[in-house]
């Protein structure tokens, strides 16, 4: 398993787009690793299509998806008709590698697998894990999901604007937060650097405990 804030572990693999090392593939760019249960499988089908519709929301945010199940390269492949008609791409490619995890190493080492989901053989499948990668290979968040439950790609695109921007800027975004909202000044910027921090101004919102760590401001 990787905690947050450690160094993504590095690894080869067979992908969709030949053999790669993850951080040369990766290069400087954030990066989004899913897996999903099995190819040829309805749920996946829907979620792989929508992160190929998705592809320039993820270039213009400097972010790379991979994907990656249990299934062979050339399963990936013969499975990428199907999304691709299914989803009405219009194209005969994801725009993105699947890599092939037959033997189960890297779904057991980042703690993919789903022991409720299981193949013919009785073995575990992978579950929908999301992990999201800063530039300089740290984990900057993990979300898992059993297979019965579609993953929301969308939501998953705001997290990252939020991560892209708490990673620039002292502040942090409240519930529901979209691009353009106001953010929250992060308690550790003492009252003192908030002039220089944030010269257009910062709201301190009066509550009856009298702290004054609700702190907001759309300048950033």
């Amino acid at each position: 398993m990787v905690n947050l804030g450690d160094i993504f572990p590095n690894f080869t693999a067979a992908t969709t787009d030949g053999d790669i090392n993850f951080h040369d593939w990766k290069e400087n760019s954030w990066a989004i690793l899913f897996s999903h249960p099995a190819d040829f499988t309805p749920v996946c089908t829907t979620e792989l299509g929508k992160v190929a519709s998705l592809i320039e929301e993820f270039n213009k945010r400097n972010v790379k998806p991979i994907a990656l199940s249990i299934d062979t390269v050339q399963d990936h492949k013969d499975w990428t008709k199907d999304i691709c008609t299914y989803n009405s791409l219009g194209r005969e490619s994801l725009g993105f590698p699947i890599i092939a995890d037959e033997k189960r190493d890297l779904a057991v080492k980042f703690g993919m697998l789903d022991p409720d989901e299981k193949d013919s053989a009785g073995m575990p499948l992978t579950c929908r894990a999301v992990f999201i990668i800063s530039p300089d290979h740290r984990l900057k968040l993990s979300i898992l999901y059993p297979a019965t439950t579609g993953r929301n790609f969308d939501e998953i695109l705001r997290v990252i604007d939020s991560l892209q921007l708490t990673a620039q800027k002292k502040v942090a975004t409240p519930v529901n937060w979209k691009v353009g909202d106001e953010v929250m000044v992060v308690p550790s910027v003492a009252a003192a650097d908030v002039p220089s921090l944030f010269p257009e101004g910062v709201t301190v919102h009066t509550v009856p405990s009298g702290k004054g760590y609700l702190r907001t401001t759309s300048n950033y």
